[in-house]
């Protein structure tokens, strides 16, 4: 019998058929997508390789003999693999930081083979030349981690509202709407608990605010816009405004599954009603970072991923969905019919 974590078993049996061919899988995997690009330059000295392909790999055919790095005069560099099934992206991750201003080679050979015993029909072979600085990293979360809406002075709900991670507040005493709206994680007020994660707050949000090192201007409108992993810096405000794909803001890890997005803004973050974020390339929730000076409000309807470190108020707009985490170092988070899902560090 298979039954949901409440122990509710399914209302029919499910059935399906399907009809074999004659033939087996006969069709080699191919690389869709390797970070750094070929033949790129100025690469983070701290970049991991990826290479994203096209259908399931056996992954024990993933190795570092079958997936190789070297440098200069073809010496080998020493690393681990990982293989992330779900999104196809295999990584090497150097042991060291690469050397400055050198050139590398990355090679992935015939070994590598889907879950059929279908095998690359031909080794990938690209190179890079490394920069002189190192990249983001992301910003350690702490204690705070496991709270999805964290506030100095207040969280409020209206309506029914489905907020799944813990809550906490530090050091105000109202957490109100709850019912209508549910809480799937623990509820901490002024305990020793929400009192560690607010200095951990405040900890992360200077850390996410703080940094400066190839940092990027970034416009007041990201709508229409496609970003890559870095460090994004406004000097006042900016937002997502816009319809169709202008009202869209799509990040792209290019097949680094940890790869860090961090955006500064000096005032407020505003998204508009029905805007949204799109995820491409192995882009994680977990891996971005949104510092505010004073307040970020999400639209009406808006679909929101990212950790929200904004040191006054996070108010959001009926049926605003987030992925992520909303925390107001000062003031209050305010809900309204939302879905709110703690991402994964």
């Amino acid at each position: 019998v298979v039954t949901d974590l409440s122990g509710n078993a399914l209302a029919a049996n499910v059935v399906w058929n399907f009809t074999t061919g004659t033939t087996a899988d006969s069709t080699p995997p191919t690389v869709t997508l390797v970070v750094p690009a070929d033949l790129s330059t100025a690469v983070v000295i701290d970049k991991k390789v990826c290479a994203t392909f096209s259908e399931p790999l056996d992954p024990m055919t993933i190795t570092t003999a079958t997936f190789t790095l070297t440098g200069p005069s073809a010496a080998p560099i020493l690393g681990t693999i990982a293989y992330d099934a779900p999104s196809g992206i295999a990584t090497f991750l150097p042991a060291v930081s690469l050397t400055a201003n050198t050139l590398y080679t990355a090679t992935l050979t015939t070994g590598v083979a889907d879950v059929t015993g279908v095998a690359l029909a031909s080794a990938q072979v690209w190179t890079f030349t490394t920069g002189t600085v190192a990249g983001q990293q992301p910003v350690n979360l702490l204690t705070a981690g496991t709270f999805a809406a964290l506030a100095g002075s207040a969280v409020a709900n209206t309506g029914n509202t489905i907020l799944n991670g813990e809550v906490g507040l530090d050091p105000g005493t109202s957490v109100t709407g709850f019912g209508p709206g549910v809480v799937n994680g623990a509820i901490h007020v002024n305990n020793t608990v929400s009192a560690q994660a607010d200095l951990d707050l405040t900890t992360a949000y200077n850390d996410a605010a703080g940094r400066t090192t190839g940092s990027i201007s970034l416009p007041g409108n990201l709508g229409g816009l496609t970003l890559t992993p870095g460090l994004y810096t406004n000097a006042s405000t900016s937002g997502i405004s816009g319809t169709g794909a202008n009202g869209i803001l799509t990040l792209d890890a290019q097949g680094d599954a940890s790869a860090t997005f961090i955006f500064q803004m000096a005032t407020t973050w505003i998204t508009d009603a029905s805007t949204s974020i799109v995820l491409i390339n192995g882009a994680k929730a977990g891996n971005i970072y949104w510092s505010v000076g004073t307040s970020a409000t999400l639209g009406s309807s808006s679909i929101f991923y990212g950790n929200i470190l904004a040191d006054q108020s996070v108010p959001l707009v009926t049926g605003a969905t987030v992925t992520g985490r909303l925390w107001a170092r000062v003031a209050g988070v305010t809900l309204d019919t939302n879905t709110v899902t703690l991402s994964s560090p």
